[in-house]
């Protein structure tokens, strides 16, 4: 009695991490270690094509034209005798540029005319709306065909076609996710202090519907590479070899 009091011993920190619990909920679910991998595999496909390939992917073979599997041939050969692998190679660049450039086209057009439906209502809104369903009425395939005829099938003509088809869809979800966002006290609050529909759009807007923006981004990654696959095998797309 009358000494120092003993410390009393502390408990070390624990900082949660949220990686752990994300690999653990990946592993669950299938579909997304599945969509995962593919996606992985498409990516290292593209990078390791940039080095190299088992062959030219031009190079023509004649005597040995739609083979089969062999060790010189990893996936056979075409009509023209070209190495099918190397061809699966070096085509996953162009999917990987066409997902990209036409998401790209999509998001940047799209965001703009939705954020400037939801920040200005009335007529700009409604005008911005109809264009939209004006744009659904031509899909990327039909499109295609019409920047084909005018200009040619091609790599071009795909990514074009395909990002116009983008920009009504990332519209829309933007004036809906803007709206949500409008309504808000906070925003309500930056009108009040004074602040104009530009800076609350790049200050509380586009910040809060990002998420939406990123997760329909994804979506229309995979469909982009869909579509231009679909393309090519009509003859719109990318052209052979």
């Amino acid at each position: 009695p009358g000494g120092p009091a003993e410390p009393v011993p502390r408990r070390p920190l624990v900082r949660a991490s949220a990686m752990p619990g994300f690999f653990a909920r990946a592993r669950r679910h299938p579909s997304f270690l599945l969509g995962a991998t593919l996606s992985v595999l498409l990516a290292l496909a593209a990078l390791v094509s940039l080095v190299w390939s088992p062959h030219p992917p031009a190079e023509m073979d004649i005597p040995n034209k739609l083979q089969g599997p062999t060790l010189l041939h990893w996936l056979g050969t075409d009509n023209y005798g070209r190495d099918i692998a190397s061809q699966l190679l070096v085509g996953s660049q162009n999917s990987i540029v066409v997902g990209v450039i036409a998401v790209g086209i999509g998001l940047a057009a799209g965001v703009l005319l939705g954020c400037l439906a939801s920040a200005r209502r009335g007529w700009v809104e409604e005008l911005v709306m109809r264009l939209a369903d004006f744009t659904f009425a031509f899909p990327a395939l039909l499109s295609a065909i019409m920047l084909g005829a005018i200009y040619g099938p091609g790599l071009v003509t795909g990514i074009v076609a395909i990002g116009i088809f983008n920009i009504p869809v990332f519209a829309r979800i933007t004036r809906g996710a803007a709206n949500a966002v409008w309504s808000r006290e906070y925003v309500l609050a930056a009108r009040a202090a004074g602040f104009g529909p530009l800076r609350i759009t790049l200050d509380h807007v586009l910040p809060n519907i990002a998420s939406v923006l990123i997760v329909q981004a994804t979506i229309s990654f995979a469909t982009a590479i869909l579509a231009e696959a679909a393309l090519s095998y009509l003859g719109l797309g990318t052209q052979p070899p």
